[in-house]
């Protein structure tokens, strides 16, 4: 502990998206920084995310794509730093992009060019960067600040950076080490679920849609959910897949962090509109399998007409009404989902009444910060997860 190269101004944990950004801000400030990882390399989640290519902003960010017990919690981090700025860094750097659907932000070649982008700037700032390092506590120190113990040994910083992430992908390493040290700082913790997850067929829904599984189609999503603090149930049109276990792709991953267990899931099949339409002229079974045929996969189709188109010669008005007002409302309660080993993201985490949302400090322990993915935000798929831990480990790094 005496030894003058265990002593920084500044410690981060956790060398993913919202560790690095924290560390180049904070080394800037000319802080002697340390970001500490158990991991053998930086970045690993930053190189699987987008297929490979880092899906790292989206220009459509707003505090409003972000789950959180207070939703408007990460206005001013997200104000602070936007998406403009990430995309000029990564302009500055040479990094080649593109835009994809819905504002979403992606490297031409590898998540790899991020990854280096932002190795380069921890360079430049002086940050020493250590990794395959255990932490195994943080305490309060009345003279240093902080003491972290690991398994290389005892280090000493007047602040600490918690950038640990979440549950989410535990083959990673993901562990709730960021919710143990807030405990033990006496800070709440929001209690934590997957996010962004597959959902799982009941066994009822199992037996009647799984062979189904490799189909999809575009849809509306939405969720039961109590209006809370202002907040709408929220509706997402992007695709469906039906899996061997139950729902995935972007419009299910989407909803699920809103999905509650024991509440319903609902999808509208045919987000533009009328399509039982001609039924009202021929009001026969043949009609409504073309139709549907037209708007879904043959298989998923045809089964959706055996279960809900009577085989009568003549349907009557309260039929046909009933079969469009199904198309426009498949409702299932999911049995759960496929957990943390298939979530994107953790939902909840530090609770964000513990912290200033302009510096993401603890408000009861000066000197102890908390970003990304640990803490109570969790955006939507599509870079907006990134925006967060790009704008949070921003903020902290301006002041740690």
């Amino acid at each position: 502990m005496k030894n003058e190269h265990q002593q920084y101004d500044v410690i981060v944990l956790g060398a993913g998206a919202a560790g690095l950004m924290c560390a180049i801000e904070a080394g800037r400030r000319g802080r002697r920084v340390l970001l500490l990882d158990h991991a053998e390399a930086v970045g690993k989640k930053i190189l699987i995310s987008g297929g490979g290519r880092c899906n790292f902003t989206n220009l459509g960010c707003t505090w409003e794509n972000f789950l959180s017990e207070n939703p408007h919690f990460a206005r001013s981090a997200l104000a602070r730093y936007t998406p403009a700025d990430f995309i000029a860094k990564v302009e500055a750097h040479g990094v080649p992009y593109h835009e994809k659907t819905l504002g979403q932000q992606f490297c031409d070649r590898s998540a790899r060019d991020i990854v280096t982008m932002l190795e380069r700037e921890c360079a430049e700032a002086g940050v020493r960067i250590q990794v395959s390092t255990r932490v195994d506590g943080v305490t309060a120190d009345a003279g240093a600040g902080f003491v972290v113990e690991t398994a290389a040994g005892r280090l000493v910083a007047a602040s600490v950076v918690v950038a640990t992430g979440g549950l989410s992908i535990p083959k990673m390493g993901a562990t709730g080490f960021g919710y143990d040290v807030a405990r033990n700082f006496g800070l709440g913790v929001i209690d934590t679920r997957p996010g962004l997850v597959p959902l799982t067929f009941s066994a009822d829904d199992r037996e009647e849609w799984c062979d189904l599984a490799g189909v999809s189609a575009e849809v509306v999503a939405s969720a039961e959910m109590s209006a809370k603090r202002g907040a709408k149930a929220p509706a997402f049109r992007e695709k469906l897949l039906i899996t061997h276990r139950g729902l995935s792709g972007p419009a299910v991953l989407q909803i699920s962090s809103y999905w509650k267990p024991g509440t319903a899931v609902m999808f509208d099949l045919a987000p533009g509109g009328q399509v039982l339409g001609a039924l009202a002229e021929t009001r026969d079974r043949a009609t409504a399998m073309t139709a549907m045929k037209a708007l879904l996969p043959g298989r998923w189709a045809e089964r959706w007409v055996a279960k809900h188109a009577p085989d009568v010669r003549v349907m009557s008005n309260a039929t046909i009404s009933s079969m469009e007002e199904a198309v426009h409302a498949w409702k299932l309660v999911p049995a759960g989902t496929e957990g943390y080993a298939k979530a994107e993201v953790t939902a909840g985490g530090v609770d964000t009444a513990e912290l200033d949302p302009r510096t993401l400090e603890a408000r009861k322990v000066p000197g102890l910060f908390f970003i990304g993915e640990v803490v109570d935000v969790t955006g939507w798929l599509g870079g907006y997860n990134f925006q967060w831990a790009w704008a949070s480990g921003f903020c902290a790094g301006q002041v740690a």
